[in-house]
């Protein structure tokens, strides 16, 4: 019976003694990991379109993941993405990972990506062959400032739906990011 008593005191003496510590003002320091700049945390500088951690940062035009490693996208399609350190200074380098299959090149023939980054136009590309492709365009470094950047993507022009499958289809994504220079 006093084993039983023991553990009740211990208990009372910790709840007697709990409003006195809750009174006390504690620092609680957050750091963050070199993958994290400041107020950017979840942020990422890369997207796997396969990772569905990820899927916050598509922001419009993505639709759900194919295979676990890829996704199709409509015609625009836009992503947010935290610049690289010391980027708003040197500039970087965006990468879209992306494929066109031979349907859309039987269809449409070509299609042509253009990008813009915060509102700033990047070179377009077009694709004529279908084909796995990187569009790699130079980001000037004036609009790489704050902690994210909004990347919009264009296509001239996408696959209509058809077949049952009520999708607009343009290109196959594998990954979007924005590198150092």
């Amino acid at each position: 019976m006093g084993h039983a008593r023991l553990p009740l005191a211990a208990m009372l003496a910790a709840m007697a003694l709990a409003p006195a510590g809750c009174n006390r003002e504690h620092k609680v320091t957050i750091k963050e990991t070199v993958e994290e700049a400041p107020g950017t945390i979840g942020t990422a500088m890369v997207i796997d379109m396969g990772d569905p951690k990820q899927e916050r940062q598509l922001v419009s035009g993505f639709y759900a993941i194919e295979s676990n490693s890829w996704r199709w996208t409509a015609k625009d399609f836009t992503v947010s993405l935290r610049p690289p350190a010391g980027s708003a200074a040197q500039g970087a380098t965006l990468i879209f990972a992306l494929s066109i299959p031979q349907a859309t090149v039987d269809r449409l023939k070509s299609v042509t990506l253009s990008a813009f980054v915060n509102g700033t136009a990047l070179a377009p590309e077009t694709y004529a062959r279908a084909g796995q492709y990187e569009y790699k365009r130079g980001v000037p470094p004036n609009v790489l400032k704050g902690r994210a950047v909004r990347v919009e993507f264009h296509l001239d022009k996408s696959m209509p739906p058809a077949g049952g499958d009520a999708r607009e289809l343009g290109v196959v994504a594998r990954s979007v990011g924005l590198e150092s220079k």
